[in-house]
This record gives C-alpha cells, sequence and structure tokens, in this order.
C-alpha cells in the first residue's frame, strides 16, 4: 500500500471516529492530516489533501489550537502560516481528555452540585428517586475524574507498563 493511501485510510477511519465521539468530522480529519504529517501544513494544503472549503479548515484550525492540539508556525520569507500537530501521543491523549473534561464533565458535574444543594418538592417517591439519581451520576462522574486523572499520570508509570506488558 502506498503511503498516500495509507495516510487517507487513515485521516478518514479518524474522521469517523472523531464524529462518533461528538468531535466534527472535518476537525478529527484535519488533526489526522497533520498528525499523518511531520512537517507543518498550510491552510490551502489542508485545503487541497482533504477537500475542504476554507472557512471549514480556518474554523477547525482555530479549534484545533484552542484544543492545544496543534500549533501555528512561521517559516521565514514565507508570509503562508503553517500548522502542525503534537505528535506525542500520551500529550494528544491528555489535551482531548482535559478538553473533554472541560466542555462535558464540568458543567454536569456544576449541575449536579447545585441540584444537591436545592430543596426540590414534589411526590416523596419521585422527588427520592430523582435525588437518588443526582447522588449516582455525582458519584459516578466523580470516579470517572479520578479515573481520568489516573490515566493521564500513567504514561511513565512502571507499574502501570508492567501490567500493559502482562495483559499481552
Amino acid at each position: 500500500m502506498e503511503l498516500q493511501e495509507a495516510q487517507m485510510q487513515f485521516i478518514q477511519t479518524w474522521g469517523s471516529v472523531g464524529s462518533s465521539w461528538g468531535i466534527p468530522r472535518s476537525m478529527a480529519q484535519i488533526h489526522a492530516l497533520l498528525l499523518a504529517n511531520a512537517d507543518g501544513l498550510s491552510t490551502e494544503e489542508v485545503m487541497e489533501e482533504i477537500k475542504l472549503s476554507r472557512g471549514n479548515v480556518n474554523i477547525n484550525l482555530r479549534e484545533l489550537i484552542n484544543w492545544g492540539l496543534i500549533s501555528k508556525q512561521n517559516k521565514l520569507g514565507d508570509r503562508k502560516e503553517y500548522f502542525k500537530a503534537e505528535h506525542e501521543i500520551w500529550s494528544v491523549a491528555k489535551r482531548i481528555i482535559e478538553e473533554r473534561k472541560k466542555r462535558e464533565f464540568v458543567p454536569i458535574q456544576n449541575l449536579l452540585t447545585e441540584l444537591k444543594a436545592t430543596k426540590i418538592v414534589g411526590p416523596k417517591a419521585k422527588v427520592a428517586h430523582f435525588k437518588g439519581l443526582v447522588e449516582e451520576l455525582d458519584a459516578f462522574l466523580s470516579q470517572m475524574d479520578q479515573l481520568s486523572e489516573l490515566l493521564v499520570k500513567m504514561k511513565n508509570n512502571r507499574f502501570f507498563n508492567q501490567f500493559i506488558k502482562f495483559l499481552k
């Protein structure tokens, strides 16, 4: 298989997976393209490679910068901006976990904290059911938060690496 064909398969699959996770397909495809290239690419090169409009590419490049997954670079004597992905996969995973946590976990945790502090009135059984749900969700999200923190710290953990080798 030619390199370009392999890269396009990677880009398409990364886009599909990103879409499944609630990340726009084009954003995931752009990220995959930049991951697959060691050097930075210009907006025009990104547009040409994955056949997206300038507006779509610009919006998604800015969002990838906001997520901390890519950086903008300039080359001497060239007025174009170039974009390069973070290639250290643990750093990529950490940034994605942190961003998803900020966008998804924190708002629901804030709501659950507020609901737990609020006096809820209504039929006793329904209120008890709802309060139980809120407590259970809060406990679950708390555990998921701890798990994500642990996962982020695992990269250089010798015990974890030995455990993974043992599982193979």
